[in-house]
């Protein structure tokens, strides 16, 4: 795998992890709301990834394939003199488990991390081998 190709390698990984920041912020900041901009609670949102080909030959990059809700269960809270209480007295919240996003975050922050040294790194040793040819 050429130098070049660990750059689009390691960019592709910057993207799809900052994309993953940006949703586990999106379920972080919508924990607790009650209602989206559909008028239904909010529904946690994951991202799905999946192997890309890069440029060169063997080399694999990755990819956002799409953006899916959730499929757990919304918390149901008893409050009969909200609103958005159903007929029970229940208030439907959104299925964002914080402790799994936080989690998440983590993960995705160390990814992107290591990504960037990547390219530091890959960086560093393409002056090196210039430095040498002078």
């Amino acid at each position: 795998m050429s130098m070049l190709n660990v750059f689009h390698v390691a960019g592709s990984a910057l993207n799809a992890q900052s994309l993953r920041l940006n949703t586990t912020a999106s379920n972080l900041a919508n924990a607790d709301s009650i209602t989206s901009s559909n008028g239904q609670p909010y529904k946690a949102k994951q991202v799905v990834f999946a192997a890309t080909p890069m440029a060169g030959p063997g080399a694999q990059g990755v990819r956002v394939t799409q953006v899916v809700e959730s499929a757990a269960p919304m918390r149901m809270t008893y409050d009969p003199k909200s609103p958005a209480a159903n007929a029970e007295g229940y208030v439907a919240l959104p299925n964002v488990n914080v402790v799994e996003e936080m989690t998440n975050m983590i993960s995705a922050s160390r990814a992107y991390q290591t990504n960037a040294e990547v390219m530091g790194t890959a960086k560093s040793l393409m002056e090196k081998t210039l430095a040498i040819g002078q």
